[in-house]
């Protein structure tokens, strides 16, 4: 299916992106408590959006027969 090259290589390539991202986020670690400071208020109201989607789309048949 794969050559030994290829697993190889995507292995190395696996590595070598996880490192990279380990030392991106390791430079923006500072830079993300000023720029995301209320992000968690974003994902609690996506969540709870999705929430009342979902209940108004599984409650809407009991309710509306």
């Amino acid at each position: 299916m794969f050559s030994k090259g290829q697993i190889i290589f995507a292995i190395l390539f696996f590595v070598a992106f996880v490192i990279a991202m380990y030392w991106a986020y390791g430079m923006d670690k500072k830079n993300n408590k000023a720029f995301f400071k209320g992000s968690y208020k974003v994902i609690l109201f996506v969540i709870l959006v999705f929430i009342v989607l979902f209940g108004v789309v599984k409650l809407k048949p009991i309710l509306f027969p």
